[in-house]
Order: structure tokens, then sequence, then C-alpha cells
């Protein structure tokens, strides 16, 4: 079965973010032999006053394929380790859906989009999780992060939200790679430009300081903007952070 698990508010400013726990329970699903689990995005969340937040106020997720025998082993590992590796003063939420068995997917994709836009109380996040059959546990203090671990996941289901974890790497930084070097790599799913413009695969990319994919269309998509500030034939660049901060 494919499953999605989604944490938030686990850090604080002095302890490592959401995303390596995340990084850590997917490492631990497999260790187990539980299944086998894919990329994790980072989701952000609306930033308000009336909302507590470490940093960012974003939740992290990762969709896997496990055994069904093997479900409440999953769910009771995840939920031990935030309990256990939540960081002091963070108000640790989890969420696993199993994606087949969501009633409906509108609700619960619908459910994200709004956290982006509006504040959300903790009773409408457990209303929800019961009513789609979603588990969706608090782990430590106020336990208000179960609001973004269930927008997470609905984000995540969605397809189109999200940064992946983590950054690309390249033999040579800084350089420039063609289109078609970089479709070739197994964590780029497609090279698509910011505007829509058609890439195509004799062209050249520079790369920029970090550089990252995002979640679009249920894939990892490389978005690339066009190159300035050189006369080299290099015709995209890869976008900013700025660039990729509406992701």
């Amino acid at each position: 079965m494919q499953i999605l698990i989604s944490i938030d508010d686990t850090d604080n400013l002095e302890s490592p973010g959401t995303g390596a726990l995340a990084s850590r329970i997917a490492v631990d699903l497999e260790d187990n032999g539980w299944g086998t689990s894919s990329f994790i995005t980072r989701h952000q969340l609306l930033v308000h006053p009336d909302i507590p937040y470490t940093s960012h106020n974003s939740a992290m997720c990762f969709q896997a394929r496990i055994e069904p025998q093997s479900l409440e082993q999953v769910i009771s590992h995840a939920a031990e380790f935030l309990t256990r590796e939540s960081a002091p003063g963070s108000d640790p939420g989890l969420c696993v859906a199993v994606i087949d068995r969501l009633p409906e997917s509108g609700e619960i994709i619908q459910y994200g989009r709004t956290a982006k836009e509006s504040v959300l109380t903790k009773e409408s996040a457990y209303e929800l999780a019961r009513r789609l059959g979603v588990h969706l546990s608090e782990h430590g203090g106020t336990g208000l992060g179960v609001i973004g671990a269930l927008a997470g996941a609905g984000l995540r289901l969605g397809g189109n939200d999200g940064r992946l974890k983590g950054q690309l790497a390249f033999a040579e930084p800084g350089g420039a790679v063609s289109v078609a070097a970089l479709r070739d790599r197994e964590d780029i799913d497609e090279v698509r430009a910011l505007d829509g413009s058609s890439v195509e695969n004799r062209d050249m990319v520079r790369l920029g300081d970090k550089v990252k994919t995002v979640l679009l269309d249920g894939r990892a998509i490389l978005l690339v903007v066009p190159a300035v500030g050189q006369s080299d034939g290099v015709r995209w660049q890869t976008c900013s952070r700025q660039q990729l901060k509406e992701y």
C-alpha cells in the first residue's frame, strides 16, 4: 500500500530541523524492512502572529510503499520516535494517511491549501482526520503540530506544492550542464522553464550555488530561468532561493 508520513513542529532554534527527523523516520522504515520511501518534501504553511512556529512554519512529508501488515508498526515507530527525539519546547504532530483508503482526496488536499492562507484549529484537524480515517496524533507540548502534519500530507497528495529536501550535488558546482544530462539524473524527473518556455535537450544550464527541485504534477521538477550576465552560449540558469520561495 502507498502511505504518506507527514510531521510538523518537532524542532527548536538549537535542534536539527523537522526535515532531519523525517529523514531518520524514512531510513528506519527501510532498515526495518517495512517498505521503501521516496523523497521528502517541505511544505510552507501560513506565517502569522497567531501561529507559533520555530523559524518558517513548514511541514515535511514523504510517501512510502509498505506491506499492509506493517502499517501499525510504522505508525507506532514514528510516534515513539517523535516523542523521544523532538526538541524541548516543540509541539510535534504526526499524520499517516493510507492513500488508497482515503474516501475523498479533495478534502485533505483543500485542507493543505487552506493552511497556507488561514489560521486553523487543532480541533478542525482532528475532525477531518477522523472523517477520512487518517492517523493523526500529537507527541509533546501543545500538539499544535497536528495541523501542519495533516496539511503537509494534503499538499504532498495534491502534487503541486513544496520543495524537495536537500540540494542536488554536481561534480562541478557553478558550472554549466546540458538539459539532456540533467534529465538523465535519477533525482530529476523533468527540466522546466519557470515561464513555460520550451527547454531543449541541447540547451545549457548554468548551476547556482544551491540547486533544488520542486514538486509539480507529483514529480521532481528542476525549474530554470533565462540566463543573465554572461554571453557564453548558456541559455538557462537554475532558480535562486527567492524565485523558489513560493513553492
